[in-house]
Order: C-alpha cells, then sequence, then structure tokens
C-alpha cells in the first residue's frame, strides 16, 4: 500500500522525516491521500515550521522503519472525519540538522522538555471554527 509522509530536505543528504512527539515516543503520520498530506503541510508551514514534501512511499517500509527507529505510526484513512492538525510547538533542534552545516534553524522553536499549558486558551468549538476557517483559505 502506498503512503504519503512528510519529508523535510526531500532528497538531499540532509533530508528527515515529520514525526509527532507523544510523551516518550515519535509517531509518523502516514496519509492515504496526497491532498491530505500536502494540506497538513501547509498548515504546519502555517505555524512557522520548515516547510515538509509529502513524499510516496510503501507503507510496510515506513512500518519497518518504526520499528526499528522506536517510532509509533498512524495511519491517516482518505475521506476520514478524523481532523489532523499539527502541534502547537516544535522541537528547538530535529535529528535531521544535526548534521546540517551551514543550513537555516528554526528559530521560534520550544525544547522537547517544554510542555504545552495543560489548559487551551480556546475551547474545542472556537478551534473547530478556525480550522474550518483555514481549510476554506486552501
Amino acid at each position: 500500500m502506498r503512503v504519503f509522509v512528510l519529508i523535510f530536505n526531500a532528497r538531499t543528504e540532509n533530508e528527515g522525516i515529520h514525526t509527532i512527539r507523544e510523551g516518550d515516543r515519535n509517531k509518523i503520520l502516514m496519509f492515504e491521500s496526497e491532498d491530505d498530506a500536502t494540506r497538513f503541510a501547509l498548515m504546519l508551514e502555517a505555524q512557522d515550521f520548515p516547510a515538509p514534501t509529502p513524499e510516496p512511499i510503501d507503507a510496510e517500509e515506513i512500518k519497518e522503519f518504526c520499528e526499528s527507529a522506536g517510532y509509533e505510526w498512524e495511519i491517516i484513512p482518505e475521506n476520514s472525519n478524523l481532523v489532523v492538525t499539527p502541534p502547537e510547538l516544535n522541537v528547538e533542534k530535529t535529528d535531521w540538522q544535526e548534521n546540517a552545516q551551514n543550513e537555516d534553524t528554526v528559530e521560534d522553536t520550544f525544547p522537547l522538555n517544554e510542555q504545552p499549558l495543560e489548559e487551551p486558551e480556546l475551547s474545542d468549538s472556537e478551534l473547530e471554527k478556525i480550522r474550518r476557517k483555514l481549510e476554506g483559505l486552501l
């Protein structure tokens, strides 16, 4: 099965895959739809994350990679009601930037150990309205 994952610095020596940090684990999102992956990438960019590129890859290959790296994975079905939104926080230094030389770094990021606020500033209904407006812009 072919899925789409988000890759930073695609097709370079300094390639990295997008993960979401959940507790002490990383999770790779595997999108069944290229459009959904592109939409998620655009939402990341809108939040000042580095720009990822949706890349097609075999799902079994990603699962094997996740098992070897100790990562989790989640398949995002095409046309699902599952709403996937980017995290509000970014890591200070990504694994794929460690070996980079003279690469631009993300300055508006937060350390891994910084926890998000316990109480969200916006209610779920307000966040849903904002999400719909953002999707309407796409």
